[in-house]
């Protein structure tokens, strides 16, 4: 009889006292303490089980749970006697930023505050008695959501003096998702007010302070050191591409395979490797999120799990806004090809509008590309090594949800967008731009960076439109950009995959108005360019004859459009 899967359990100690489904992951208390680290920086994708390890580690140490071992009993860590005796036993200050969702600082100052005033409230028995002084008990009282900077800068600094003075022993403070807070104030503006104060309260919490025994934090990304780890020099970073507890976060095959075998799935291994296989850390390849491996025994079919478990606000404004490179780079994932690139693991927040490498570096650590391989070469005059990395979409359920956050970008104005897809099929010109304009004018600023509109530069919105094409015709096209044919390269070229049907190429002019009066005269340029670079040789040397290649040249000037095809 198969165990009950509950979904959304992150208590570790819900799930063992109701015995619901479970993947062992207590070695990691032993591999963890036996590292000696001071300070440990995990990072791993959303659903990882981040949150649930934490639980894991609270229960096992923590006072408040003290001898708790029908928690643990028939788990790996029980089989270890030192271990049977450690379990609670330190004092654990267990905090988490996940919530934190603001839209501007003071309203994450304010969650911040309230997180700070609940670890106070639940320790209130400390200003019983006289272990603390009067102006201790002052500070302990002025510890609100309505708190000074200063003091919640102090307030995990100081609670760890207390509870270390009560119990006489350092305490373990574990810190999940601590870099929610950062994303949101990326993606809401308001990064540069909050960076100041994270990095005066991580300083105080794990540098400057001596009631410390040990501290893991958790999140998606490794901020950079600069930003707010700036004075931290006794910490250890475990991302992605580390082998450090490479097993602990996710599921292994083996564990996956064995779950199927309990719910009698054996038999869709191979449907569940094709959809949620693909995640890598360090050298441990073959990875599965929890996430959607519970949701599949629960449901007992394939669906999007993991990827619509958030809004993925922060991937979906870095690639609809991106620039040309970075559209044209994620067609070529979506089309099934790989990306060659360096990465940098320190997210350097700022530099996500310029840094291609940042975004790239982004989508693997949030679990969108895994790595296929990598390459490291030395640049020895500058002392500077670097590594260039073989990316790919994670597996079928992340290339869905691309697919899908595509096809949104487009959901206001979804009905014009599928009449010009209809247009464009019949090629039916005169339509074609009637909805062509329709959709450029609600839609070109909805691909501006707010530093380069898309007006002056299109390529913004054209691109995302390129990709948009791919979703909606992949069943019909094989849809391909800015690639070498003839003597060029062109814009857009759809190449049919029944070679019965037309195919088609694209080109993007903007009107040059000191050599283009109007705009057709723009439409005929692009037209004249498509021809005399003979961009159709790549379809004529596939078997596709000149006669059955339609030619379009589409002319912009601010977010008007004209569209002009080689056919009457």
């Amino acid at each position: 009889m198969p165990r009950t899967v509950g979904i959304g359990h992150q208590d570790f100690e819900k799930i063992r006292i109701k015995n619901t489904f479970y993947i062992d992951k207590t070695g990691f208390i032993k591999e963890w303490w036996e590292a000696e680290d001071d300070v440990t920086l995990i990072t791993r994708p959303r659903r990882f089980g981040k949150t649930l390890n934490m639980s894991m580690l609270e229960k096992f140490f923590s006072v408040k749970y003290g001898k708790r071992q029908e928690l643990f009993e028939g788990l790996s860590i029980w089989e270890d006697k030192k271990y049977q005796s450690l379990q609670g036993t330190f004092p654990v200050i267990n905090l988490s930023f996940a919530n934190v969702k603001e839209k501007d600082y003071q309203g994450t100052r304010q969650s911040i505050n309230q997180i700070l005033e609940d670890l106070y409230n639940k320790n209130i028995f400390l200003i019983e008695g006289n272990l603390l002084t009067d102006n201790e008990k002052a500070y302990f009282q002025s510890v609100n959501g309505g708190m000074k900077e200063i003091t919640a800068v102090w307030a995990i600094h100081k609670m760890s003096d207390f509870l270390s003075r009560y119990y006489e022993k350092k305490v373990i403070i574990l810190l999940d998702e601590y870099d929610t807070p950062m994303q949101e104030a990326y993606v809401n503006g308001y990064w540069q007010e909050l960076v100041g104060f994270i990095r005066s309260l991580f300083n105080s919490t794990f540098k400057d302070n001596p009631y410390l025994e040990r501290a893991i934090m958790t999140g998606i990304t490794r901020i950079s050191k600069e930003s707010i780890f700036s004075d931290l020099n006794n910490l250890e970073v475990v991302t992605t591409t580390s082998d450090k507890y490479a097993d602990v976060f996710g599921f292994t095959e083996a564990e996956v395979f064995a779950s199927l075998e309990e719910f009698g799935l054996l038999d869709k291994a191979q449907e569940v490797k094709l959809w949620y296989d693909g995640f890598t850390f360090g050298s441990q390849k073959d990875i599965y999120n929890p996430w959607s491996i519970i949701n599949y025994l629960n449901k007992r079919k394939a669906g999007l799990y993991w990827a619509n478990t958030s809004s993925n606000r922060l991937i979906g404004k870095l690639l609809r806004e991106g620039n040309r490179e970075i559209k044209q780079a994620f067609e070529r994932l979506l089309a099934g090809e790989h990306l060659i690139t360096p990465i940098e693991e320190q997210m350097v927040y700022d530099q996500l509008d310029t840094n291609e490498w940042a975004i790239w570096s982004l989508l693997l650590a949030s679990g969108y590309l895994k790595v296929v391989s990598y390459e490291k070469y030395e640049e020895i005059e500058d002392d500077f090594q670097e590594v260039n990395y073989e990316l790919d979409l994670t597996n079928h359920e992340v290339r869905r949800m691309f697919g899908r956050m595509i096809k949104g970008w487009f959901a206001e104005n979804r009905a014009d967008y599928n009449d010009f897809i209809k247009a464009l099929l019949i090629n039916d010109v005169k339509a074609m731009n009637v909805y062509m304009n329709r959709v450029s004018m609600e839609m070109f600023s909805y691909f501006d960076t707010g530093k380069k509109a898309s007006q002056t530069e299109p390529e913004r919105f054209y691109h995302g439109f390129v990709l948009g094409l791919m979703v909606e015709l992949a069943d019909r096209y094989i849809i391909t950009s800015n690639r070498e044919s003839g003597f060029g390269r062109y814009d857009v070229m759809l190449e049919p995959r029944n070679k019965s049907e037309d195919a088609i190429i694209m080109e993007f002019k903007v009107q040059d108005q000191e050599e283009e009066k109007e705009l057709c005269d723009t439409v005929k340029a692009a037209l004249a360019q498509i021809s005399q670079k003979e961009y159709e040789v790549y379809l004529t040397t596939k078997g596709i004859s000149s006669d059955r290649i339609r030619k379009y040249g589409f002319a912009f000037c601010g977010k008007k459009v004209l569209i002009g095809s080689n056919q009457k």
